[in-house]
């Protein structure tokens, strides 16, 4: 399996499992003292060993109001192997409390600390420059941005406002950055899987469009920018190539993580995910799987 600048082999294990760090001309394998790999038939060889997970929400734990199956099995294997977890997501239409409380109802083991969303680095930003929210989002995200400062100058702040996008907020907003407001975009995507099983819109049309009338360039607070990975990769004390994004977006989650230096990204088919996602974007994924359950075994096969 080709992987971004190395390459991902696995090794049926005849004798005593070994975690295989490269392979020689000759084929001879490498041997780290005395480590060893606990699995039962194959060792996966990588550039590095992964110590914590970044997993994306929707369209890989739950799509909708229902868990994709193996979800909640599947974080608590990766508990049970002792890997840190960071949920990373770009749900720009429910705020933080809603997005832990569906976690939960599903059985997944989460943390509200361990969930990062856009709408709470963007809130944190205003605070710390004293700048007053515009919103053009969901009005269900809007207490996400209740602590925000409520007088002083201006920045405008987009999301997935759905059905609450039209002329007249849309034109508000221009205006206000056209003045000079900082602009903010809580994501960028293109599409979604929407409650219906098709596919959306997403906010980045309509960041894109306020890019184009304005002139000006959205300052990006979701996926795939390399802050919003990062403050993840620091809120676990490891180092980003350290790290195994997970994803159903190859776009966001995938080609945006390994830009940002993520170490691997492991691209699911589930959510809104498309047949030849896997080479549309680049860098293309480290692997690409069924599912959460598969992509969590590929994981745990790799660490010692």
């Amino acid at each position: 399996m080709e992987g971004r600048g190395f390459t991902i082999k696995l090794y049926p294990l005849k004798v005593s499992p070994t975690y295989v760090m490269a392979e020689s001309a000759s084929r001879a394998n490498y041997h780290l003292g005395n480590l060893a790999l606990m699995a039962t038939d194959f060792a996966v060889c990588e550039a590095g060993v992964t110590r914590g997970i970044l997993l994306d929400i929707a369209g890989v734990l739950y799509q909708g109001s229902a868990p994709l199956p193996g979800a909640a099995q599947a974080v608590s294997t990766l508990r049970d192997a002792g890997l840190p977890v960071r949920f990373l997501t770009n749900s720009t239409r429910r705020p933080k409390r809603v997005i832990h409380q569906k976690l939960k109802g599903f059985g997944i083991d989460a943390e509200a600390d361990e969930i990062l969303t856009p709408a709470a680095a963007a809130c944190a930003w205003l605070r710390a420059n004293g700048l007053v929210p515009h919103l053009l989002i969901h009005p269900d995200l809007e207490e996400d941005f209740a602590t925000c400062p409520e007088s002083g100058s201006v920045a405008v702040v987009v999301g997935d406002a759905g059905p609450y996008f039209n002329y007249e907020r849309l034109n508000a907003a221009f205006r206000q950055i056209d003045k000079g407001a900082p602009f903010l975009a809580l994501a960028s995507n293109r599409k979604f899987l929407d409650a219906d099983g098709e596919l959306s819109l997403d906010a980045g049309a309509f960041v894109r469009a306020l890019e184009y009338s304005s002139g000006k360039n959205a300052e990006l607070f979701g996926k795939p920018s390399p802050t919003f990975f990062g403050s993840a990769a620091q809120s676990m004390g490891q180092a980003l190539a350290d790290l195994t994004m997970i994803g159903d977006d190859a776009e966001s989650d995938v080609a945006g993580a390994l830009k940002a230096g993520v170490g691997n990204a492991i691209l699911v088919r589930s959510g809104k995910y498309q047949a030849g996602d896997e080479i549309r974007y680049d860098p293309k994924p480290s692997e690409t799987v069924e599912g959460i359950s598969e992509a969590v075994e590929l994981v745990v096969s790799g660490q010692h």
